[in-house]
């Protein structure tokens, strides 16, 4: 999913942001709270991670520019105060959950599989779109229990795709999910990508439907 990590610590920001691309998430970071102020309210994001302490505009001012819009993005807020005061002001704020420094990358996942489940209405992290199975803990997919061999964008694509079955995506909405503000993608990177996709999906009883003009959708065969 696409995630937004606001951190200025540079060492800590860069090991989030490579363990998350390791998960197969999509990872935007900005380490200045200020030039963030933007970037939080764009709905493109399905969860944004909040450290407290940043430079010239703090989490809980952004955190209070996500809750103004409002947005139904998920917000994990990040500190290194244990304080239970500074945790209850932070949900009361509007945080859904709240993770204090240091902390094991675990626990990290974990709470990140939770909001994103809270996100979509899950409540495991199995996904399932007929035969179809996709594990969001340990990034894999099986068709009739048979695993497949996908690339790290191509299970985001599909956890995109059967997270709302019959929904219909667009390639710009796709885009803005499958790639970082730093990449250059096509609407023909997105037909790459789906084209290789329904190609290994072929065993599957639900097939990706193209709607020419409108995107792409997941329906039962």
């Amino acid at each position: 999913m696409r995630i937004l990590l606001v951190e200025d610590t540079v060492d800590v920001a860069d090991a989030i942001v490579a363990h998350l691309l390791r998960l197969g998430h999509t990872v935007d970071w900005e380490a200045n709270g200020r030039k963030a102020a933007n970037m939080v309210i764009d709905p493109h994001y399905d969860l944004i991670i909040l450290d407290v302490m940043l430079p010239e505009m703090d989490g809980y001012a952004l955190l209070k520019r996500v809750r103004g819009v409002p947005l139904k993005t998920q917000v994990l807020m990040l500190t290194a105060c244990a304080e239970i005061e500074e945790r209850v002001n932070a949900l009361d704020a509007g945080a859904d959950d709240y993770l204090v420094k240091p902390f094991d990358f675990r626990e990290l996942e974990a709470r990140i599989r939770v909001l994103l489940r809270r996100g979509t209405g899950d409540s495991t992290n199995l996904l399932k779109c007929a035969n179809v199975v996709l594990d969001r803990k340990n990034r894999t997919v099986k068709v009739d229990d048979v695993p497949l061999e996908l690339t790290r964008r191509e299970i985001t694509l599909l956890e995109i795709l059967i997270s709302h079955p019959g929904r219909i995506f667009g390639k710009d909405e796709l885009i803005d999910k499958l790639f970082t503000i730093d990449d250059t993608p096509s609407a023909n990177s997105v037909e790459q990508y789906i084209a290789r996709l329904r190609k290994k999906l072929s065993q599957a009883s639900c097939e990706i439907r193209t709607l020419r003009g409108l995107g792409y959708q997941v329906v039962l065969q």
